[in-house]
């Protein structure tokens, strides 16, 4: 009896030895040109805890990869969805709450294309953006929380460029300036919540320039020469 306890015994472990053996060959392993193939898992260096996750087929991603947090939780906070077309990859980006904090494509680990930005801890879009190579291209928006439009610009190669616009929640438009190479140049015109003009002038290359008109209360009040950043004309009342 005790023999047959202690045969058992020895087959139950060698049984458990194989399934271990057999699982670390089929991870981390390097076809015959010395490329990544089959299951891999990264490692953080220090806590050795697991960094991430996923397949490769001869050096090239394919799948689904988790990305985890260097925590004792080992929460997801990123996966990537690799496609053989154009070796791009779907990228969502996780807090340690599980909400999404921002999706969209990464080709070459370049943003690409559009992408969403959320409100913490909230599944509403707060911003909303499209990349080029990396660089931001084309129209940028920010939302409330309400859903609401809170900005717009537009962008050229990372660079604001043209018309920009900022809302107050309730529609008024609180800026309306204009943008070359990410600097203010041209007129602008500033509101305040109830939609009266608060000040109104040219700029060239960021600094204000030529004469700006300064509003109180819906009223012109005074004009600036701010070229020549020398005296007040007071308006007529």
């Amino acid at each position: 009896m005790a023999n047959h306890k202690f045969c058992f015994c020895k087959v139950f472990f060698f049984i458990l030895f194989m399934q271990a053996v057999s699982a670390q060959s089929f991870t981390n392993a390097l076809d015959s040109n010395g490329k990544k193939h089959g299951i891999w898992k990264g490692i953080y260096p220090e806590s050795k805890r697991a960094r991430y996750e996923g397949s490769f087929v001869h050096g090239k991603e394919i799948g689904v990869f988790k990305y985890f947090d260097d925590t004792k939780a080992g929460s997801v906070i990123a996966t990537r969805e690799f496609n053989a077309v154009d070796s791009g990859a779907y990228t969502i980006f996780y807090d340690q709450k599980n909400n999404k904090v921002s999706e969209g494509k990464s080709v070459n680990k370049l943003n690409e294309g559009p992408w969403k930005y959320y409100h913490q801890e909230s599944d509403k879009v707060m911003t909303t953006e499209n990349y080029k190579n990396g660089k931001l291209e084309g129209v940028r928006t920010v939302f409330y929380l309400s859903g609401k439009l809170a900005e717009e610009a537009t962008y050229v190669k990372n660079l604001k460029e043209g018309i920009y616009k900022k809302y107050s929640e309730n529609g008024i438009v609180l800026e309306e300036s204009m943008y070359k190479n990410n600097e203010y140049n041209g007129l602008a015109i500033f509101r305040d919540p109830d939609g009266s003009i608060v000040s109104k002038g040219q700029f060239v290359n960021g600094k204000k320039a030529g004469m700006w008109q300064f509003f109180e209360k819906g009223k012109l009040s005074k004009e600036i020469n701010m070229s020549l950043q020398q005296g007040v004309i007071k308006a007529k009342r």
